[in-house]
């Protein structure tokens, strides 16, 4: 039997990277193009079996044409280097031309496109929108999974609006521009944007053709999501709701996003997915075995803050518990919203998301940082931005 061969874009960022890595365990033959091949995500990704990395220009036909060429499946997230849109458009176009059978897009929403509602669209978002229309307008077998927040964007350096700021006690604080009691989605995308693509793959186009799947394992307020990461950290973690605090240097064009953004999700509260998109019950019903936030607060941010040069891990944190009590839920976002001022302790208690089973196995990449990002050297790069 002749193995699937699916085709990945921007294979070093973190959906396609995880993604390759779980295609390639079971077996697919992976054709991953990257904008150079360099950089230690490639040199893990070239190290699989079954994966061939190709290095070339996405608006370059020839090179789409052998990219796509005998391909069946394809999994492509577009990003902001370059122009988003015509590569997403030539992506599209190459996958028809050559018969793939099952094309899934990282899309996101276009806020402004929701009638009577005021919201501005987010520029690095209404691009994948539009993307996502010219694909629907091809007829190809197609299907749209729209991405949480990554619980891989936090850091305590001074990037803006998922920065947890070091306290002199030891403890950490979260300020950006969402309302306390908002739901948001989360996602941790290295460990299980991978596995829950696999799956849309194997369930294949009949059962997803044309439907936006929203990959986001928990819906947490802020508030409940500094509680969690306060269990898992093992130190007090506060939420502070206030403007986006831009202390290091960034593209204009991210400067707008975040400037969107804080007016369409903070000022305005608009869902981050717009009105009609609920989570999380089916990306968990599509897979089992996510990493919730307080998991990978747990286990992977201390590791890749050492690996920014940090030490704060190695000290305990002098300012004590707080006395707010935080009522654990499953992460549905269906209890009642916490009324506290957004300061929450290290109260013990068992993990509210399911750690992954010891039966399964997922291939997971080395310490990720802001630091040692494999698309870094990209002139516009920003945290969070594949």
């Amino acid at each position: 039997m002749t193995s699937k061969v699916v085709v990945t874009i921007n294979s070093t960022g973190r959906q396609s990277a995880s993604f390759i890595r779980a295609a390639s365990a079971v077996g697919w033959h992976v054709r991953a193009q990257v904008h150079r091949n360099a950089g230690f995500v490639a040199a893990e990704l070239a190290a699989l079996a079954n994966v061939t990395l190709l290095e070339g220009d996405l608006l370059q036909a020839d090179f789409l044409a052998s990219l796509f060429d005998g391909a069946s499946l394809a999994f492509i997230n577009t990003t902001h280097w370059g122009d988003e849109v015509a590569i997403g458009r030539a992506c599209a176009q190459a996958a028809k031309e050559a018969g793939v059978r099952h094309y899934i897009y990282s899309s996101m929403p276009d806020h402004s496109t929701c009638p009577g509602k005021g919201w501005k669209a987010l520029p690095m978002w209404s691009g994948k929108f539009a993307v996502e229309n010219y694909v629907r307008q091809l007829s190809i077998p197609a299907t749209f999974v729209y991405t949480g927040i990554y619980n891989n964007n936090f850091t305590s350096l001074p990037y803006p609006l998922f920065r947890m700021e070091l306290q002199d006690d030891g403890s950490f604080v979260w300020q950006a521009p969402f309302h306390p009691n908002d739901p948001q989605p989360w996602l941790d995308a290295e460990h299980d944007v991978g596995p829950a693509v696999l799956q849309l793959f194997k369930m294949g186009p009949a059962h997803w053709r044309g439907q936006r799947v929203t990959l986001a394992f928990e819906r947490l307020t802020p508030l409940q999501l500094c509680a969690r990461f306060s269990r898992g950290v093992g130190r007090p973690v506060k939420y502070v709701q206030g403007p986006i605090h831009i202390a290091v240097s960034i593209p204009t064009g991210y400067r707008e996003h975040l400037q969107a953004l804080e007016d369409t999700l903070g000022h305005k509260r608009a869902p981050y997915f717009g009105p009609d998109l609920e989570y999380p019950d089916e990306a968990r019903r599509i897979w089992e075995g996510w990493r919730g936030i307080e998991e990978y607060a747990r286990e992977v941010f201390p590791l890749e803050e050492r690996a920014n040069g940090l030490t704060w891990m190695d000290s305990e944190s002098s300012s004590g518990d707080n006395d707010v009590d935080e009522e654990d839920d499953d992460g549905n976002g269906d209890e009642e919203d916490e009324e506290t001022d957004g300061s929450v302790g290290t109260a013990a208690g068992a993990a509210t998301g399911p750690s992954t089973p010891s039966n399964v196995t997922v291939p997971t990449s080395g310490v990720r940082t802001p630091q040692t990002h494999p698309e870094g050297y990209a002139d516009d790069f920003y945290v969070g931005s594949c």
